[in-house]
């Protein structure tokens, strides 16, 4: 497999009139060490159908489609918003790697428009997200896509520490509990900023995940994200006050609260996604006069 090196994607974006926008959240990986550790992590068996978002020039793509090679049956739709990438890429795969050509699918969309209708059932998750959008995105994916059971991708390295904290972590937040619905996620290693081009003025990281079952609850998901958005919406103020909104009154949130046995005293950051279950179903429950 030959990869695409520095320069080669230099010269293709020149090429093809490519100018990275921060608007699409472009920074192309051009270093091969860190394509191949993402195709490693990923890691796909036979059967499994790796789904690529924002693929670009094809950097990552060619690792991922290499990674595939010695598993049966394996393939990758990759999801490209830009429409000029988008055409290109099945020529770059045709000629880096046309012995694998015909297990990839190229989509040009939107990933936060995407569903099983455009993509299928894809197995795993391998990308390098737009910085502005990453959070967004995977959790609509999660969401849309039962399939995907786990996968590996590259953010913005403080949007990585959130989405792998847990309760009482200074940087726990509504990422953290609202992906912890979905999946367990955790480091997996950092990015200098030397592999993109062009290169960013932040750091990246990697972060892998594996999807669990969501808590039992009677509460929809809806419901219970609504319950998060609501406790972190104002991070120093308590559960009972910080609820109130969504409960109707402090008093009646503090009702909620101590059927779901949490402490109305409590904030937020203290509480794991189960906590936040148990709050919204507490409106589930039948209450006594």
């Amino acid at each position: 497999m030959r990869l695409l090196t520095a320069g080669e994607v230099r010269g293709m974006a020149d090429r093809l009139g490519i100018r990275p926008t921060k608007k699409l959240g472009q920074n192309f990986v051009v270093e091969q060490g860190t394509v191949r550790q993402i195709a490693a992590l990923a890691a796909p068996e036979a059967g499994d159908v790796i789904l690529e978002v924002g693929p670009g020039l094809g950097s990552l793509t060619l690792a991922l489609l290499a990674a595939t090679a010695g598993a049966d049956g394996a393939g990758l739709v990759a999801v490209e918003i830009d429409p000029v990438l988008a055409a290109e890429l099945p020529k770059t795969i045709a000629d880096r790697a046309p012995d694998l050509a015909g297990r990839t699918a190229v989509v040009a969309a939107d990933a936060m428009r995407v569903g099983a209708a455009d993509v299928g059932a894809p197995t795993v998750l391998a990308a390098n997200l737009p910085y502005n959008v990453a959070v967004p995105v995977l959790l609509h994916l999660l969401a849309e896509l039962p399939s995907l059971g786990r996968g590996v991708v590259m953010v913005q390295a403080e949007v990585a520490d959130r989405m792998c904290a847990g309760p009482g972590s200074r940087v726990y937040g509504v990422p953290s509990a609202k992906l912890a619905w979905y999946v367990s996620a955790r480091p997996a290693g950092t990015v200098p900023r030397s592999v993109f081009w062009p290169v960013p003025n932040v750091d990246s990281k990697l972060v892998a995940f594996a999807r669990h079952d969501s808590p039992p609850t009677a509460a929809s998901r809806a419901e219970v994200f609504a319950v998060v958005d609501a406790a972190f919406g104002q991070r120093r103020k308590t559960l009972r006050a910080a609820l109130a909104g969504w409960a109707g009154s402090a008093p009646a949130a503090e009702l909620l609260l101590r059927a779901a046995d949490i402490d109305p005293g409590a904030r937020g950051e203290a509480l794991a996604i189960e906590d936040f279950a148990r709050i919204a179903a507490a409106r589930h429950a039948p209450r006594t006069k």
